[in-house]
């Protein structure tokens, strides 16, 4: 098992090697979740560069009692949502599993079958990014509620409302598109 708190410790004691291994234990879980908040690996890898650089330079603040990945998790949800806002003109694809949207388990099932991609990445990049985020954390990245308030700051209740709004606005569009 790796010791994350160790690697920063010797980061911070000018280990150079410690910090890409850090990097290289984090960087395909945060550019999954970059690039479906984001829609496009450009993008995403914007996002990712902008985070490993900001925790970087954030590694003496880093409190070991935190877990590192939520902590650099905190730092990434917050540069996609920087990143999303300050490139809101530009046409986005929602990029997301199709196990996940078919067979979504909760209190709210979203279950499309049929359905061709194209449409669904339509649909998905329509939501508000709140809801879309909301949704991203809960069904593709597998959290529990409890983990998406400590990543993003707002309240479980909350979170759970975005989920539920996301859940019903989706099976609405997927209404509408069956009886088009």
């Amino acid at each position: 098992m790796t010791d994350d708190a160790a690697d920063v410790r010797r980061v911070l004691n000018g280990d150079v090697d410690a910090y890409a291994a850090l990097v290289d234990r984090y960087y395909d879980q945060c550019a999954r979740y970059a690039v479906r908040m984001l829609g496009n690996r450009d993008d995403a890898e914007d996002a990712l560069q902008a985070t490993f650089l900001r925790a970087y330079r954030a590694l003496g603040r880093y409190q070991e009692r935190d877990k590192f990945s939520a902590w650099l998790y905190r730092i990434l949800v917050n540069q996609c949502r920087s990143l999303a806002a300050r490139r809101s003109q530009r046409e986005r694809v929602f990029v997301r599993e199709e196990a996940v949207l078919l067979n979504a388990t909760d209190e709210h099932q979203v279950v499309w079958p049929g359905e061709d991609e194209e449409f669904v990445q339509r649909v998905l990049s329509d939501l508000d990014p709140l809801l879309r985020e909301a949704f991203v954390l809960k069904y593709i990245e597998e959290m529990s509620y409890e983990e998406m308030a400590a990543l993003t700051g707002v309240g479980v209740s909350a979170l759970k409302m975005r989920v539920k709004r996301a859940a019903d606005r989706l099976r609405e569009r997927w209404e509408r598109n069956k009886h088009d």
